[in-house]
């Protein structure tokens, strides 16, 4: 069984050619590309457009980065897979794919299309969890993210009971921003009480909480962020690795020093590369790889004059400046 490390997670965007067949060639470039950096690729998420993605498609992605990890002798690097779908049972046939794909991990994002019903019974929620992890042949972290599912905000309190009756869960990727959400999770979870009373499935896999933005790394790691799964390292997956390095030593104080700078230019660039989404991360990578930038229809791709705007920011240069120097 391959680990599932701290660190720095890139969701891979999935490109397309242009009558929207999968360019699974641009894919395994692009994977190497972000691995080789020291990044943990995080296939079918919503950078990803994996709600645009048929089953066989997913799967596709999943052996195409297997693939590619292993001919530049990767094989110890893990890929992470979304699984989330509208019904427990669709989550549960993902996951089985995945895991006969390769995928390592699945994570689940909450469904957002009766977000209504689910939010007047928490007990719904916490059960589609539950049952997914069961029946999952692969560990499953769990995916908040409000924005993306009709206003669904997992709490603390859910997380934990979550992790409590399903010892299949191994992490929660917290796309909330809240640090003291994450707090909350870690102080329960890493007590020797809990720990005791809540053994893992797989107990050589610590359980992670990870930060769905790259904007709030620093700040998150003393109260126990594992790291940070975030779309930036697309453009600049180094620089990125090397905030993850450098704030492991926080108690120097050069070193805090250090990371405070990395992480003023990083948040600094990541506020340009949330603005531009998918359509202009894809953009951003065709002017410097060359892969397509066209999403699947209904999302368009980014105009030029668009990207001129967003490009000529002059802290996204800073970060590509900063790229290049590593």
């Amino acid at each position: 069984m391959r680990l599932l490390p701290a660190g720095i997670y890139t969701p891979l965007p999935c490109f397309f050619h242009d009558n929207e067949d999968l360019d699974l060639e641009s894919y395994a470039k692009h994977v190497k590309y972000t691995a080789e950096a020291g990044t943990i690729p995080v296939i079918s998420g919503s950078m990803g457009e994996a709600v645009h993605l048929s089953h066989a498609e997913r799967s596709q992605l999943i052996k195409t980065a297997r693939t590619a990890l292993d001919e530049i002798e990767l094989t110890e690097t893990p890929i992470v897979a979304g699984i989330g779908a509208s019904s427990t049972r669709e989550s549960i046939e993902l996951a089985k794919e995945a895991a006969e794909a390769g995928a390592d991990f699945g994570m689940v994002i909450p469904p957002g299309y009766y977000a209504g019903a689910l939010l007047s019974s928490p007990g719904a929620l916490k059960q589609f969890f539950i049952d997914i992890a069961t029946a999952s042949p692969i560990p499953i972290m769990i995916y908040n993210f409000p924005a993306l599912t009709n206003g669904i905000d997992l709490d603390s309190d859910l997380i934990v009971d979550v992790v409590k009756e399903a010892p299949n869960i191994c992490g929660v990727k917290l796309t909330c921003a809240n640090v003291g959400k994450l707090t909350r999770i870690m102080a329960v979870i890493n007590s020797a009480e809990f720990q005791s009373s809540y053994p893992r499935k797989y107990p050589e896999i610590p359980f992670r909480a990870i930060d769905g933005f790259i904007d709030f790394l620093l700040p998150s790691i003393p109260v126990g962020s594992s790291g940070a799964i975030s779309g930036l390292p697309n453009i600049a997956p180094k620089i990125c690795v090397k905030l993850w390095e450098v704030c492991q030593d926080l108690h120097d104080p050069s070193r805090y020093k250090e990371a405070q700078k990395l992480q003023n230019l990083i948040s600094l660039a990541d506020g340009i590369a949330l603005r531009i989404g998918i359509s202009g991360m894809k953009k951003l990578l065709n002017q410097h790889f060359g892969y397509g930038d066209k999403p699947r229809r209904p999302l368009l791709p980014m105009s030029d004059e668009k990207a001129k705007e967003f490009f000529a920011s002059p802290y996204l240069k800073d970060l590509l400046d900063a790229e290049a120097t590593l």
